[in-house]
């Protein structure tokens, strides 16, 4: 665990937030929605360059931020950063797990290093992240903790058993450490992003139809298109976090948030 930029000023009263996956897409949005609501914010990602680039520009914005290197699939430097954040931000009093890797492949084709790194990122790395600052919540019986998951979590994915597979396991865990820990005041919920404007959707694309294809659907691949025509904006996905980390949202927990223009069809 590497802490690569101190806060600009660590003195505050509100609760802290902790953002795996930090300089990402999403990640990124996330931090920026929770920062401008006014929590100080823990940046964690594997890229120390990046994470350091998205601190530094919230702290430019007047926010209180730090960065820190983290490789989620790690649990002993998972639980020093969460104790490192605590240190010089405070009490946290919200995680987002949105860390994860994507892998496409028919099955048959999947290695079995390829299979385990998806688990270990999209669920180990969730299980550490969630396990580390839930330990610390529950003394103080309050929390929330909201993990990104996605719509193939619900849905079967041509191509992506792997990733569904993940990301379904993340969902429930998710909701059972709800169950566990609602005595003690914490909220735990899921959001379900759909196809998003980010790199790991264009990593997916093959040709310059990519999005075509992905707002029409693919009948070969059972695959229905968006309803709404349009793509999510990371920032869409972030507002749906920021909600469920919200006082807005205090009676929900357990419960899925699927934000994907209805491409889902969920009853």
């Amino acid at each position: 665990m590497t802490t690569v930029e101190d806060p600009a000023d660590p003195s505050h009263g509100t609760e802290a937030a902790f953002v795996t996956g930090a300089a990402g897409g999403i990640g990124v949005s996330v931090a920026q929605i929770l920062a401008e609501r006014g929590a100080p914010v823990a940046l964690a990602d594997v890229d120390a360059g990046a994470v350091r680039s998205l601190a530094a520009e919230l702290r430019a914005a007047g926010h209180v931020a730090v960065g820190y290197q983290l490789d989620v699939r790690d649990s002993e430097a998972v639980r020093d950063t969460v104790d490192k954040a605590e240190h010089e931000l405070g009490a946290l009093g919200t995680l987002v797990n949105v860390a994860g890797v994507l892998q496409v492949g028919r099955t048959t084709e999947l290695s079995e290093q390829q299979w385990r790194r998806t688990f270990a990122v999209n669920v180990d790395g969730v299980f550490h992240a969630s396990r580390a600052v839930v330990e610390r919540m529950m003394p103080r019986r309050s929390g929330c903790i909201v993990t990104v998951a996605s719509n193939a979590a619900g849905v079967p994915r041509h191509g992506m058993a792997a990733y569904a597979a993940s990301k379904a396991a993340a969902a429930q865990f998710t909701r059972c450490l709800g169950l566990e820990v609602a005595e003690h005041g914490i909220r735990c919920n899921v959001v379900c992003p759909g196809s998003t404007e980010t790199d790991m959707l264009r990593s997916m694309w093959t040709d310059e139809d990519g999005l075509r294809a992905t707002l029409d659907g693919d009948p070969a691949a059972y695959r229905v298109g968006i309803p709404l025509r349009k793509l999510a904006t990371p920032r869409d996905i972030a507002e749906a976090v920021a909600f469920l980390a919200s006082d807005a949202a205090g009676h929900i927990t357990m419960q899925d948030l699927y934000v994907d223009g209805g491409a889902a069809l969920r009853a």
